[in-house]
C-alpha cells in the first residue's frame, strides 16, 4: 500500500514540474512524424477519424489542435471551430449543422468545441432549457453509437485546467495583442460560474461516457505535456502503418537555358527585417 502511495507521489510531482521547451520539441518533432504516418495511412485506407475536443475556457484546446495540424494536410486533417447557430439553424434539428463536417474516408475532423456545447455552455449560460439540455444528453449515446457504427473512429478529449492556472491564462490574454480576440464577453460571463461548469460537466461524463464512445481526460495545467500526451494517445488509439513509397530524388535542373527571364521592374516589398 505504501509503495503505491509512493509511486502516486512520484507521478505528481512529474506532473507539477513543467516541461522543458527543448525537450518538449524534440519529443514534439517525433509525434509529428507519426502523425504524418497516420495521415498517409489514414488517406490509403479510407479511414474515418473525428477528435472532439472540450474543456473550459483557457484549458488550452487551441494550442492542442495546433500541436496536432501544425505538421500535417489541412486536406486531410480539417478544423471544425463553429460559430453561433444562425436563425436558421436554430430551427433546424441540434445536431445537423455538425453532421455536415463529419469526416468521410480519407479525414481526420477535428471540432474545437463541438454538440457538447448543448450540456456545456448553452446549458450553463441559459441558451436552452434544462428540458432540452437533459433531452440532448439523454439521445447523445444512440447518437455517437451510429456515428461509431458508420465507421467513424470517435476521439472524445476533455482538457482539465484548475481553478488558479485558467485565471493566470485568462489574465493574461488582457495585454496581450496576440490573445485578446480569445477573450470575449462570454468568458469573462462564464469565468465566475466554476461551480455551473462542474456541475455540467459531471452530468455530461455521466451520461456520455460509453464503451463505444469513452471520454479521455487530460490534465492541461502543463500545456506542453497535455499537448504531447493528447497526441500520444491518439496515435495508440488508431491502428496504423507506415505507407511505403518511392524514394524521392531530385532531377538535374537546368536554369537560363531553355528560358531567359524578363527584365521585369517587379514590385518586391519593403525588407523590413
Amino acid at each position: 500500500m505504501g509503495k503505491d502511495k509512493t509511486k502516486e507521489k512520484g507521478a505528481n510531482k512529474k506532473s507539477e514540474k513543467k516541461l522543458k521547451n527543448k525537450n518538449y520539441l524534440k519529443k514534439l518533432a517525433s509525434l509529428h512524424a507519426e502523425l504524418v504516418k497516420l495521415q498517409e495511412w489514414v488517406k490509403a485506407k479510407g479511414i474515418k477519424i473525428c477528435i472532439v475536443l472540450e474543456g473550459r475556457d483557457g484549458a488550452g484546446k487551441g494550442g492542442v489542435i495546433k500541436a496536432i495540424t501544425e505538421r500535417v494536410s489541412p486536406r486531410v486533417f480539417r478544423v471544425v471551430a463553429l460559430p453561433a447557430p444562425t436563425e436558421r439553424e436554430k430551427t433546424q434539428m441540434y445536431s445537423q449543422r455538425y453532421i455536415r463536417h463529419f469526416p468521410a474516408g480519407g479525414e481526420v475532423v477535428i471540432f474545437d468545441r463541438s454538440w457538447y456545447n448543448r450540456a456545456g455552455v448553452e446549458r450553463v449560460m441559459g441558451f436552452c432549457t434544462e428540458e432540452q439540455a437533459k433531452g440532448f444528453l439523454k439521445v447523445l449515446p444512440a447518437f455517437e453509437k451510429l456515428m461509431v457504427d458508420s465507421g467513424i473512429i470517435l476521439l472524445k478529449y476533455w482538457l482539465e485546467v484548475n481553478p488558479e492556472e485558467q485565471t493566470r491564462r485568462l489574465e493574461g490574454r488582457i495585454d496581450d495583442g496576440r490573445k485578446i480576440w480569445k477573450l470575449s464577453p462570454m468568458d469573462l460571463e462564464s469565468y465566475n460560474r466554476w461551480d455551473e461548469y462542474t456541475r455540467a460537466r459531471d452530468e455530461m461524463f455521466a451520461a456520455t461516457d460509453t464503451p463505444w464512445a469513452p471520454w479521455y481526460v487530460a490534465r492541461s495545467d502543463d500545456k506542453r505535456r497535455a499537448r504531447l500526451n493528447i497526441i500520444a494517445h491518439l496515435l495508440s488509439k488508431v491502428k496504423y502503418k507506415k505507407v511505403s513509397r518511392d524514394k524521392v530524388k531530385l532531377p538535374k535542373r537546368k536554369t537560363g537555358k531553355k528560358y531567359k527571364a524578363a527584365n521585369y521592374p517587379f514590385k518586391f516589398i519593403p525588407e523590413t527585417y
